[in-house]
This record gives structure tokens, sequence and C-alpha cells, in this order.
């Protein structure tokens, strides 16, 4: 199977998942489960990697493959990986090669043991960390951040007294965001970067612990959410059920990605105790305060611009409906065997439903415009169904600068609203208007909790970013 990856639209990070069962049964179906529901964070590869605390310690099998969960695994493999014990990963790589030696959840030998780790997120001084290591004598296997944090972690592990407090250790190297689910022989340990940037949730079901990207994973096999993992928290639960907690790392002001609550996240996720679900029926009504029109149809782009499109309607009384038919089985797997195909594959992922729009004008509310050539066809689809207008409205701000923190948001001279007015854009796209998000009503979606990073829109990093584009993979 090829992956394939589209300049056009905007791509999700990494999702991760771990399990301890602490009466010994097999923990790989939770895995595969919690990462079905975490697919939405990653689609070009994934894998499990278990142990068995109660065997011979070092022992750990692992299954690792391009393409989507529910292909990689099949009934043996899944049979195979015995052990009650385990992390998980879904994967998009934000940069680079997409191969199966970049695949997760990483598995070290080392001096101490072994070690399976499962990253979400990004460095930004990755290339400074990986000559340091290269210098003592490290080789290394993949291209990814992951491995330079599998690396720190072993060697902090030979002077430090424990593997959480070799965590500890290493985090103090890293910059930028990371999510890491980590399993020894015989923790299972959870870490979050001093920023908060990637979501990670702590649950629990009878003796079997999780972690999860999302709550709504937790969801998926009945485990009952507990509470977020801090800003810069480490989380250790042993093989006694103890659950330590190290929040040393922790900084006044953390900065949790704000796309999280407009795009990546399920809607039936809950992160750092903010409804996915509410910020979006929010961002839909506050669109509809700031950028009011006459129509008769509001509408999502499937499937993130949905509960947006229902907060727009719900804001201004126009009626929400259904505009969109979308092909749930392509995803981003499908083969597009020449440039030219682009366009025939916006027509297989979405279609139009015409006794919906026809006659009508239309309001199509969508997350996010990247470089604007997969909003213009949409539209172009909307008018050619017979819609008499079409009225974007967009529930984020333009997209102005790179994110460097694990989110594929392209250098500068990509986005079309880097280099064009918001009018400019509009006329670009074939819209009849066109309205944004104002940047100033952001933590409206949180809560009013102004603990976000918006550097995407606003340029303002929490962490200072690279000299020049170095953004790896999660």
């Amino acid at each position: 199977m090829i992956s394939t990856y589209d300049p056009e639209e905007l791509h999700e990070e990494c999702g991760v998942f771990g399990v301890y069962d602490l009466d010994g049964a097999d923990v790989a179906p939770s895995v595969y489960y919690g990462l079905s529901a975490l697919q939405h964070r990653g689609q070009e590869s994934c894998g499990i990697a278990v142990s068995d605390t109660n065997g011979p310690k070092g022992v750990v099998k692992s299954v690792r493959d391009m393409g989507l969960v529910n292909e990689v695994f099949s009934k043996d493999r899944l049979d195979s990986l015995k052990g009650n014990i385990g992390v998980g990963h879904v994967r998009y790589s934000t940069a680079g090669a997409s191969v199966r030696e970049n695949t997760q959840p990483l598995v070290i030998n080392y001096i101490k043991g072994t070690l399976g780790l499962a990253h979400n997120g990004n460095l930004v001084n990755a290339p400074e960390l990986r000559q340091e290591l290269a210098m003592t004598g490290a080789i290394f296997q993949t291209t990814i951040d992951t491995e330079v944090i599998a690396y720190l972690v072993a060697r902090e592990r030979l002077n430090a007294p424990s593997v959480e407090g070799a965590v500890k250790n290493a985090m103090a190297k890293l910059k930028g965001a990371y999510s890491l689910v980590i399993m020894s022989p015989r923790k299972l340990i959870g870490a979050r970067d001093p920023w908060g940037f990637r979501p990670l949730c702590i649950g629990r079901r009878d003796n079997t612990f999780f972690f999860a990207s999302e709550s709504c994973a937790l969801d998926a096999v009945e485990a009952k959410f507990i509470r977020d993992v801090e800003p810069g928290e480490i989380v250790t639960i042993n093989r006694e059920g103890q659950i330590f907690s190290d929040r040393s790392m922790a900084i006044k002001k953390p900065a949790h990605c704000i796309f999280e609550y407009i795009y990546f996240a399920r809607p039936d996720s809950r992160i750092d105790q903010v409804s996915v679900y509410n910020s979006r029926i929010m961002a839909g009504k506050i669109l509809a305060e700031q950028h009011p029109v006459k129509a008769d149809l509001v509408t999502g782009v499937p499937d993130s611009g949905n509960v947006a499109a229902m907060g727009f309607a719900l804001g201004s009384g126009i009626p929400y409906g259904m505009a969109f038919v979308k092909n749930s089985y392509v995803g981003r797997t499908f083969i597009k065997p020449k440039q030219s195909a682009r366009e025939s594959g916006v027509r297989i992922k979405l279609n139009v439903l015409e006794d919906a729009v026809k006659g009508k004008r239309v309001v199509m509310v969508d997350d996010s415009i990247v470089r604007g050539t997969t909003s213009a066809r949409i539209v172009k689809m909307l008018k050619d169904a017979g819609a008499t207008e079409v009225h974007v409205r967009i529930s984020a701000p333009p997209f102005l600068y790179p994110c460097y923190f694990g989110t594929d948001v392209p250098s500068s001279d990509q986005l079309i609203a880097h280099n064009h007015s918001i009018e400019e854009i509009c006329r670009l796209i074939g819209a009849d208007s066109l309205g944004f998000l104002d940047g100033s009503r952001l933590a409206e979606l949180m809560d009013g909790n102004t603990n976000y990073c918006d550097a995407c829109f606003s340029g303002n990093y929490p962490v200072p970013p690279p000299e020049g584009d170095i953004r790896g993979e999660c």
C-alpha cells in the first residue's frame, strides 16, 4: 500500500497509547482498539510493542508496519503479541521519509534492559541532540526525533536510580513538543513537555491502567478517565498499581496547541478539562457573530468543519444541513498515480448532495485554509451543484507562520494568507464572501484559558524556533 502526502491539506501529527494490566491479561487487543480510536491522528503507519512483566526481563514483542491499524494488525499478528504491558502508536510524518524504519513504538535494548517508547510531538533541538549523541558513539537507525529521546533516556538511565529519573534527566535536555508513553520491564510511564503542547491523559478499567493521547481512546476500551497528565509531569505506574507523579518540570504558563481544539482532536474528546465539541460549537457561534450573512443553509466540510457549522447555525438561526457525502474508506492511503489526479482525488473523498444545495445560498464552514487550492475546488463543486452563493467561514484565524511542534503547517511562503489579503483569498477560492475567526477570541474556545499556543496564527512561539526549517517527524 502507498501512503500519499497531499500538500493541499493540513495533516495530523501522531497518537500514543499505553496499557498496563496488573492482573496479567494480554493487552494487545486493548492497544489495538485504543489506536483505532486515535486513527485520525496518524494514518501512515502504526505499531504495538508488548512485554510480560511476570516473565523474563527484556523480552519485548512488537509489530510495526505501514498502513492503517486494521490493515496492519490481523488476528494472527495480534495473537502473537502476548504480554500484560504495552505501548502503541499511530503516525503521520510531519516531514521526511514515510518508511517502515521510522514507524513506532521504538524498542531499544541497552545495558539496563529494554525500553519501548512512543512519542507525539516535535523537538526543535533534535539536530543538536542527535549530533551530540553521535559524537559519543550513538548509531541511528531512523530519522525521527523519537530515537533521539530513546537514546537520551537510555544514556541517563546509566546514572539515574530509576527509569522515571532517567526520563526526567532527559526531559531537561529536550526543547519542543513531546507527549511520551514509555514501557520498561516493570513500569509504564507517561510524560508531557512543560508547555503541554500535545495532549496526554490517564484512564483506568478495574486493575488496568491506560495512557492515551485523547480521552476518546479511553472510551473505546471502556476505561474511566482519571485526569490529564499535566504539562511537565512524569507519571509512573508500577506493578503494585501505585501511581507516582513528578511535577518538578512544570512551568507557570503552559502553551496547549489551540489547533487540537479546532481540528486535530476528535469532538468526543476532552483535553485539559475542555470539551473539544464545545470548543467547536463556540468557534461557530463566534463566526456567526463576527461574519453574519443572509443564507439558506449552513454546512460543514467533513469531518472537522461539521461541529463548527452547527455552532454557526445556532448563532445565526440559519438551518444546518448536510451538503457533502464523505467516502470514509479513502483516508489518505489511496494511490494518486499522477500529479494531475489531485482534483479527482478531492471528488473521491467528497461529493456534493445536489438536492441539498441547488438554488440555495450556502454557508460553508471549514477549519482552515492552507494553500487555498482545496477550498477553491470545494467551492466550485458547490456552485457546479447549483448553489447560488457560497459564503466560506473558517473556524480558525489565517495561517501565517509555520509550526515547529508537530503540526504540519508549512513554511510561510506556501501559506495563502501570508501573501494575500482576505479579499484576495476570497476571490482566489471563488467564494462570495470569506470570514476567519478573530484571533483575539481564541481563549473563548478554551473556556477563557489563555495558556495556549497560537504561533501558527500570531508568530508568538512559546519556544524559540530554530533558525532553519528543521521540522522532523513525530
